[in-house]
């Protein structure tokens, strides 16, 4: 389950609660309550694996971009060596060797680093959005103790 989801029905709950006349204080249904926070605890390892497949994804890319590299460098060289076995193109032929190994070389390093880029853009999204979701997790903690706090201050012989 999504775990901003979850927060809604958090803050639903919180809407919903009864209010304690001349306080800022609600009653909330501990039971649902207490379900909410079983389930955050479950969606949020969910939202790490996330994380985690959006930095193998990373991994996968560049890969990827190393395998396309790799191929053009392979095909560069076989280029090369066919025009290097004409004995009357032989200079033109390592010219051109060079050539196509310097701008398979230039691209490569394009591929990684878009593929960096990517990855970087990514897990900083990534990063934003699972430190706003602690702090959403945090505040409800916080106003779930204030609220704990504040019933235990006002009960008669407490």
């Amino acid at each position: 389950m999504d775990i901003l989801h979850l927060v809604d029905r958090l803050e639903e709950l919180f809407n919903t609660s009864r209010p304690i006349p001349l306080t800022h204080n609600v009653i909330v249904d501990e039971d649902r309550l207490l379900d909410l926070i079983d389930q955050m605890r479950i969606s949020i390892p969910e939202e790490v694996k996330k994380a985690q497949q959006v930095f193998s994804q990373k991994d996968r890319v560049v890969a990827q971009a190393q395998e396309e590299a790799n191929r053009t460098l392979a095909l560069a060289r076989e280029k090369a060596d066919g025009l290097i076995e004409k004995e009357n193109v032989a200079q033109e032929a390592q010219k051109r060797y060079n050539q196509i190994l310097e701008q398979a070389r230039i691209e490569a390093e394009n591929i990684k680093a878009d593929a960096d880029q990517y990855s970087m853009d990514a897990l900083q999204n990534l990063e934003v959005e699972l430190e706003r979701i602690t702090q959403q997790v945090r505040n409800g903690i916080r106003v779930l103790e204030e609220k704990k706090a504040a019933a235990g201050v006002q009960t008669p012989n407490g």
